[in-house]
């Protein structure tokens, strides 16, 4: 079980709850998909992924991303009990979907550097290690149906 300080718990509540999650979402997925076009493989049904403005553009990439700070904001009420509140989307990523868990370090990392880049010089060195270890411990409870 992962131990969170007051700190880390505050500033990951903080950093959520003032997040825009229909911009900071699609901007994430967006940079992930163009940095990594690798990823792109498994959004073969997203239509158009064929440059950076239509990946940029595309309303399911849009959306796909929002889904994907709503699940993390699951996890910020459950930071006790993240392996539990992953487990079913564990397992729905690597047995139906087949997502190569090293992908969601990828988009981790995409989101912190937008989350870096909304919160200037807030975004302080603790602040990206609260982030960072958050995000580690939720890419960890993703991953674990692969070990």
């Amino acid at each position: 079980m992962v131990e969170w300080t007051d700190f880390e718990r505050a500033t990951i509540q903080d950093i959520f709850s003032k997040m825009d999650y229909e911009t900071v979402g699609p901007a994430a997925l967006s940079r992930c998909l163009v940095v990594y076009p690798w990823t792109q493989r498994y959004f073969g049904n997203f239509g158009n992924l064929y440059n950076a403005a239509a990946i940029m553009g595309n309303p399911l990439v849009a959306k796909h991303g929002t889904i994907i700070l709503h699940g993390l904001d699951r996890g910020v009420k459950n930071m006790d009990n993240l392996k539990d509140t992953y487990a079913e989307l564990s397992v729905l990523h690597s047995e139906k979907l087949h997502v190569d868990p090293d992908n969601f370090k990828l988009i981790s990392d995409c989101l912190t550097i937008v989350v870096a880049s909304r919160m200037g010089k807030a975004f302080t060195g603790e602040v990206q290690a609260a982030l960072q270890k958050f995000l580690a411990v939720v890419v960890s409870s993703l991953g674990r149906q692969y070990h």
